[in-house]
């Protein structure tokens, strides 16, 4: 008999130890976390780079409901977050839920049954509900270069940092300007001999305002911990107020490309390289990078900017558009990753035998009712669902708000009664998406004047929220069962098939 389960969650990143937590206060024991890897972490796990850390300040980048005292420094560093995100598996009681090496081979919608059949690399298994916490950060992204297969030297992607592979006294190559690329730049570049920055766009950098947390901080909030509830109110509340400029008022950000300017200014002196850093797109329109040494990495003799995309490799020679080359021993891609055309929706069958990526494919692009719900795919949840992104402020916001919707969902499902499912109508999705897309006419994300991976193939942004954090909180805190068809087996289905 195929093991069945109430919830199955995929992912123990952030948004899955989440709901795994959600799940337990709302009395739910029987669910299983199914992660692919062999710790949990997500993208905090396999991100392990040279000066990887998050550019949200650590007291907003936790969850509200396990504050953490101990956090080293304003910006935490990789190291740390995995540390948190272990830390709320032991002290929640998770690992015993937790499926370790148990990729999601195929998710198929069971009709008859009411209930999804999960194949993964340990085994199979059934659950009512799946809540798919796989986010957008998870599957690299390395672009079709002619000639990378033949390249004679070392190969990886940000995600896949090479840790055994000494950099030191390389030639290397650094592909990309974004998140990644500006913390990697100043960290290896004292090691190398030489490194070739390939820039396609360049992003607009503002200092990172970091520091060391004092221990007589952290003292303060252990002992006195709505101290660091303040903390956290007061980092909140400025990114929310920071949301119209970004959302209606584009033009008020003018005054913030000026101060990034002069950032770049204090550690650029050539006119040139200046020319070449600076965007010319509006700021905000991809996402504002934090770096305080990522400019002065670049005005280093061993380091060459290079305008211009890559385009070939011959042999151990690179080639940029622009036609200028470079012979490294190393190529280092930071080039992102799959967002708006995820690979687990390739994996997802539903109530019609599409694919999740078939459906939204038919449909123009991803869209999901309140970020979570699409139809034709019953009692299936995501979390970091399409346009619940964020551009200024912390996804942890966002997921907490999710997780109150996949609670009510669960709740709802129980004074239901009996084998029930919930699948939401088309209309309704259409309608949530139309009102986000007609808002997201005015945010900076789609008139700014840039190509950045908020934007799917069609040009259409299925990524981003256009509101602030409470907004989405008000629009997630419960499930409308008008937006929903209510499914159930018919009279002569036995409950006791469920799990045959």
């Amino acid at each position: 008999m195929t093991e069945h389960v109430r919830v199955a969650v995929i992912g123990s990143g952030f948004g899955g130890l989440g709901a795994a937590v959600r799940l337990r206060r709302e009395g739910v024991t029987d669910f299983v976390v199914l992660e692919r890897a062999d710790g949990v972490g997500g993208t905090w796990r396999d991100n392990s780079y040279p000066g990887c850390a998050c550019d949200v300040p650590s007291h907003l980048y936790s969850f509200s409901f396990a504050p953490h005292a101990e956090w080293p420094r304003a910006f935490s560093g990789q190291r740390h977050i995995r540390a948190y995100l272990e830390h709320v598996a032991d002290v929640f009681r998770l690992r015993p839920h937790i499926r370790f090496d148990s990729e999601v081979k195929m998710m198929t919608w069971d009709g008859e049954r009411l209930c999804w059949d999960i194949e993964t690399t340990s085994g199979s298994l059934s659950a009512d509900v799946v809540v798919s916490a796989t986010g957008p950060l998870s599957d690299p992204r390395i672009p079709d270069i002619p000639g990378l297969d033949a390249f004679p030297g070392k190969v990886f992607h940000s995600a896949c940092w090479d840790h055994d592979y000494e950099l030191r006294g390389k030639r290397v190559a650094m592909v990309g300007t974004g998140a990644s690329a500006i913390q990697i730049v100043p960290a290896i570049q004292p090691l190398v001999e030489k490194l070739t920055l390939f820039q396609r766009t360049p992003p607009w950098v503002m200092p990172r305002v970091d520091r060391p947390i004092s221990g007589a901080e952290r003292a303060l909030y252990r002992a006195l911990p709505f101290t660091a509830q303040l903390r956290r109110g007061l980092l909140w509340g400025i990114r929310e107020l920071q949301v119209q400029a970004f959302t209606k008022r584009p033009g008020q950000l003018g005054l913030v490309e000026q101060l990034a300017k002069r950032h770049m200014a204090r550690s650029i002196k050539d006119p040139a390289l200046r020319a070449e850093l600076t965007p010319d797109y509006r700021i905000g329109c991809k996402r504002i990078l934090l770096s305080s040494d990522y400019y002065p990495a670049l005005a280093r003799p061993n380091v060459d900017v290079v305008a211009s995309g890559l385009t070939e490799v011959r042999g151990s020679t690179v080639v940029a558009a622009d036609g200028s080359t470079a012979e490294v021993e190393a190529i280092v891609f930071g080039t992102g990753f799959h967002v708006t055309d995820m690979p687990i929706a390739e994996r997802v069958v539903g109530a019609d035998g599409r694919t999740l990526a078939e459906s939204w494919a038919r449909g123009g692009g991803m869209e999901a009712l309140r970020g979570a719900s699409v139809s034709g795919f019953p009692n299936w949840l995501t979390i970091i669902g399409p346009n619940t992104g964020l551009g200024n402020s912390s996804m942890i916001l966002m997921i907490e708000s999710q997780l109150n919707y996949m609670a009510d969902f669960v709740r709802q499902l129980g004074v239901l009664g009996g084998r029930v499912a919930l699948d939401a109508r088309p209309g309704a999705v259409r309608a949530w998406n139309r009102r986000v897309q007609e808002r997201m006419r005015r945010t900076v994300w789609n008139t700014g004047g840039c190509t950045s991976w908020y934007l799917d193939a069609n040009g259409r942004n299925t990524t981003i929220w256009p509101g602030t954090t409470t907004e989405f909180r008000r629009a997630t805190r419960r499930v409308d069962l008008g937006e929903y068809d209510v499914l159930r087996l018919p009279v002569r289905q036995k409950v006791s098939e469920v799990g045959a």
